[in-house]
C-alpha cells in the first residue's frame, strides 16, 4: 500500500487528471487517472501540482534588517553597499540566525523549499558566514539552503579579501562568488573572474558571480566569465547573476556574446523586482529598465531563472518570499506576455531556477523527491496572475504548511457573488 496519492492533478506542462504515487518520501509513479490503494489519499480536484519554487539568487546575511541603522533614502545599489557597511559591525550572529530561520517559515509558506544565499565573506571575523551556516544547519529538514561565498566589497579591492572568501569555503560554503564589476578597475574586474574561477576549478565547486550589475554598457565581465569557463573546462557549473548591463549594450556587441555565453554553458540569473529598482537610477527620461535580455538570452538556449535577491534589506524595502510575485515583475519588465512567454517565466522560478542551482531529485516524475506544491491555479499563467494560494507544500512527502482556498466574497447590488469572481472558482 502507498503512503499517499494525490489524484485528479494538473501538472505545469498541462497534463491533467494525473495521479503521482508517493512511497517512502519519493514518488513512485506518474500517470493519468492513477488509482491505487493508499493510507492517504488526496484530490487535487484539477488544481495545479508543481516541484517547489526556488530562489538561484538571495542574501539572506541581510533579510529582515530594513531601518537598521537607518532606511536606504536614494534607493541606488551605492548606497545599499554603504548601508550595508555600516550595519556590519552591529550585527550578532544570534540576530542573524534569529532573521534567517523567519524569512525560511517565510519562505516554506509560499513553497519555496531551495534558496541560494550569497553570503559576505568581506569581513575577517565571518561573522555571516558562521551565522548562515548555522541558519542552513537548523533549517535542514525543511529548507535546501546553498551558500555563495561573496566578496561584497570586492575580493581584490578589500584587505584579505581571497583569505577571507577561502576560509569560507574551508568552513563548508557551497559556491564560488565574486562581484568584478566592483573592483577598483575594470583590469582588477578581469583579474578577479580568473582568480575565482581559477579557484573553483582547483576545488570542485560551483561559481556564481554578480556580474556587471550596473547601466554601465562597457562592464563586459560576463565575456571574461563565460571565456574563463570555456578554458577551466567548468561548463554547466558557472552562472553570472544580474547581467543588468546587458541591458544598456549596443546589441551589435550583444550579437556576439550571448553565443559565448551559450558556448560556454553559463546560466544566467535575473532580479526582477531589484533590477527594476535599483537600475536606472541615473537617468531622467528615458529611463532604462535595467533587467538584462532574458528572452534573447532563453531563445538562444541559456538556462535563464529569476532570483528574489532581497527582501526587506538595505537595498529593498519591500518582498514577501513569494517567488509567484518575483515571476509576475519578470513577465512584465521582459514583456514576455505570449502564452509562452508567460510559462518561461513560472518555468524560471522553478525548473530553471532548480537547473541553476544543480539540485538533485526535482521534478514530478518516478524517482524524484516527494517534494511539490498544490496551488489554487488551473495552469502556470494563472498561478502567476493570481499569485495563487498555496493550498499545500509537502517536501520528501512531509506535509510542511498548508492554507484555505480564496474565496472572494461580494456584495453588490442587483449581482450575484459568482458572476463577479475573476479568479479561480474551484474549492
Amino acid at each position: 500500500m502507498l503512503d499517499f496519492l494525490i489524484t485528479r492533478a494538473t501538472l505545469p506542462d498541462g497534463r491533467t487528471d494525473m495521479g503521482v504515487a508517493v512511497q517512502d518520501g519519493r514518488i513512485v509513479e506518474v500517470a493519468a487517472g492513477l488509482n491505487a490503494p493508499a493510507h492517504d489519499t488526496l484530490d487535487a480536484a484539477g488544481q495545479l501540482l508543481t516541484p517547489p519554487f526556488c530562489d538561484p539568487h538571495f542574501h539572506m546575511d541581510a533579510t529582515l534588517s530594513y531601518g537598521l541603522p537607518r532606511v536606504n533614502q536614494s534607493g541606488t545599489l551605492l548606497e545599499g553597499i554603504a548601508l550595508w557597511g555600516e550595519l556590519k559591525p552591529m550585527l550578532t550572529e544570534e540576530a542573524l540566525v534569529e532573521r534567517a530561520l523567519d524569512y525560511g517559515d517565510w519562505a516554506v509558506a509560499k513553497g519555496l523549499l531551495a534558496i541560494r544565499s550569497h553570503v559576505d565573506t568581506s569581513d575577517p571575523s565571518l561573522l555571516p558566514v558562521r551565522a548562515m551556516l548555522e541558519a542552513k544547519r537548523l533549517m535542514a529538514s525543511y529548507l535546501d539552503v546553498q551558500l555563495v561565498a561573496f566578496p561584497q566589497d570586492g575580493v581584490l579591492r578589500s584587505p584579505g579579501g581571497l583569505n577571507n572568501l577561502i576560509h569560507a569555503l574551508e568552513l563548508g560554503v557551497d559556491v564560488v562568488g565574486g562581484i568584478p564589476h566592483f573592483e577598483r578597475t575594470y583590469a582588477e574586474g578581469t583579474a578577479s573572474v580568473k582568480l575565482l574561477c581559477e579557484l573553483a576549478a582547483e576545488l570542485g565547486l560551483p561559481v556564481d558571480m554578480h556580474c556587471d550589475e550596473s547601466d554601465d554598457p562597457l562592464s563586459r565581465h560576463i565575456e571574461t566569465l563565460a571565456f574563463e569557463t570555456q578554458r577551466l573546462g567548468l561548463q554547466g557549473r558557472v552562472n553570472g547573476s544580474h547581467l543588468t548591463s546587458m541591458h544598456s549594450m549596443d546589441n551589435y556587441y550583444v550579437s556576439k556574446l550571448i553565443p559565448l555565453i551559450a558556448e560556454a554553458g553559463v546560466s544566467a540569473v535575473a532580479n526582477p523586482l531589484i533590477n527594476i529598482t535599483l537600475q536606472g537610477r541615473h537617468d531622467t527620461y528615458p529611463k532604462r529598465r535595467g533587467m538584462t535580455r532574458v528572452p534573447e538570452l532563453m531563445a538562444a538556449g541559456i538556462t535563464v531563472a529569476f532570483g528574489h535577491d532581497c527582501v526587506m534589506d538595505p537595498w529593498y524595502s519591500l518582498g514577501s518570499g513569494d517567488m509567484l510575485e518575483v515571476a509576475h515583475m519578470g513577465l512584465h519588465v521582459a514583456q514576455m506576455t505570449s502564452q509562452t512567454g508567460m510559462r518561461q517565466c513560472f518555468d524560471a522560478v522553478t525548473t530553471n531556477a532548480a537547473k541553476v542551482m544543480g539540485l538533485q531529485g526535482y521534478g514530478i516524475e518516478a524517482g524524484k523527491d516527494a517534494s511539490f506544491v498544490l496551488l489554487q491555479a488551473r495552469d502556470p499563467i494563472e498561478a502567476i496572475r493570481l499569485r495563487a494560494t498555496r493550498l499545500k507544500v509537502w517536501r520528501k512527502g512531509q506535509l510542511l504548511s498548508e492554507a484555505a482556498p480564496t474565496v472572494p466574497h461580494l456584495s453588490l447590488p442587483g449581482r450575484t457573488a459568482a458572476a463577479h469572481q475573476s479568479g479561480n472558482r474551484s474549492t
